[in-house]
C-alpha cells in the first residue's frame, strides 16, 4: 500500500512539473515580467497596502531604492537623508525633486538618484533657503540635467545659498519664483503651487507648498511651513501629507490638520536629532486626526507607489 502511495505522488509531481514548464513556454515574456515584479517586491524591507487609498501601497527601507521601471505608476520617495528634506516624485519618465537635504547629504542624494536611474530633474524645488533643505542642491545641479528651478524670492547670505546660486549660474540656468495658483505636470500628476512667501526674516514662511493629484489621490508637500503659513489660507482635503518642519511643535496645527484630514503623514527627520523632532505634540495631533505616520528615522526611505 505504501509503495502505491509513493508511486502516485511521483506521478502527481511529474504532472505539476510539466504544467510549470508549459506555462513558461506559453507565457514567455509576460511570465518573466511577473517574476521581475515578484522579486522586486520581496527585496523590500516592508510593504503595506493602504486600505482606504485605492491602488496605493507604501514600501519602506532603503532597499526600495532601485532603478525605476518604465511604467505609468506614480512613485513618491521620501528619501532617508538625516535631519533634512528630500523628496522625489516620478511618473512616466518625468521627475521632480523637492529639496536636497544638507551639505553633508548632497552626495547621498546624488547617489540615491543615480541608483533610481534618474538622468534629468524636470522640476527642481528649493522650498526655502535653510541649509537642511537646499544644502545638497548644488550637488544635484552639477550631476544632472536640470529643467525648471523653483525657489522663493528670499535671498540668504550663507555660503550654502551662494553655492547653489553659483551652481545654477555655471550651468547657465535660471531661478523661477512661482506664484500661488501656478500649475504644472509631472507625467500624469497634476501639481499646483498652494503657497510661496517672501519673509526674509523667517525663511520657514517662504516655503513653497505644492499640492499634487494623481488619479483620485492627493498629496501636499509643505517644506518647513509653520503655523503662520497654515493659517494663511483655506486648504483642501488631501490624502497624503509631507509633514511641515520635520514634525516640529510649530507646524501641523489642529486647525490645519482638521482642514486637510490626511490619511497618511510622512516625516523626514534624523535619528536622535538635537531639535527633538518630531515632537510629541505634533505626533499626538496627527494621531488624533487618524493619520498613519511614517518617519525616515524609523523607516528609512519611504516609497509611496500608486498604480495607474
Amino acid at each position: 500500500m505504501a509503495k502505491r502511495k509513493i508511486k502516485n505522488n511521483s506521478i502527481i509531481g511529474t504532472i505539476i512539473t510539466l504544467i510549470v514548464i508549459a506555462a513558461f513556454i506559453l507565457l514567455g515574456d509576460n511570465l518573466q515580467g511577473l517574476n521581475v515584479l515578484t522579486a522586486s517586491a520581496s527585496d523590500n524591507v516592508n510593504s503595506e497596502i493602504i486600505e482606504n487609498l485605492k491602488n496605493v501601497s507604501i514600501i519602506t527601507g532603503n532597499d526600495c531604492i532601485s532603478k525605476i521601471p518604465e511604467d505609468e505608476n506614480l512613485r513618491v520617495y521620501c528619501l532617508d537623508v538625516g535631519q533634512g528634506d528630500s523628496i522625489l516624485i516620478s511618473n512616466k519618465g518625468k521627475n521632480m525633486l523637492i529639496d536636497a537635504s544638507t551639505n553633508d547629504m548632497g552626495s547621498t542624494v546624488v547617489k540615491y538618484l543615480k541608483q533610481l536611474g534618474i538622468s534629468k530633474i524636470d522640476y527642481l524645488v528649493g522650498t526655502h533657503p535653510h541649509e537642511d533643505h537646499i544644502g545638497g542642491l548644488d550637488n544635484v545641479i552639477k550631476n544632472f540635467d536640470i529643467g525648471t528651478i523653483y525657489m522663493p524670492k528670499a535671498v540668504a547670505t550663507t555660503k550654502t545659498y551662494e553655492d547653489v546660486i553659483d551652481a545654477i549660474a555655471n550651468k547657465k540656468l535660471k531661478v523661477t519664483t512661482p506664484k500661488i495658483g501656478d500649475t504644472f505636470n509631472i507625467g500624469n500628476a497634476n501639481c499646483e503651487v498652494m503657497y510661496v512667501g517672501d519673509n526674509e526674516e523667517e525663511y520657514n514662511e517662504c516655503s513653497i507648498v505644492i499640492k499634487m493629484d494623481f488619479n483620485n489621490v492627493s498629496y501636499l508637500f509643505t517644506g518647513d511651513a509653520n503655523e503662520n503659513v497654515e493659517n494663511s489660507r483655506e486648504w483642501p482635503e488631501v490624502d497624503i501629507l509631507k509633514v511641515g518642519h520635520h514634525g516640529s511643535s510649530s507646524s501641523s496645527t489642529s486647525k490645519f490638520l482638521n482642514q486637510i484630514k490626511p490619511k497618511v503623514a510622512l516625516i523626514s527627520v534624523g535619528k536622535e536629532n538635537k531639535y527633538g523632532h518630531p515632537t510629541k505634540s505634533a505626533l499626538n495631533r496627527l494621531n488624533k486626526i487618524g493619520a498613519k505616520t511614517y518617519r525616515t528615522d524609523e523607516n528609512e526611505t519611504i516609497l509611496i507607489l500608486e498604480k495607474n
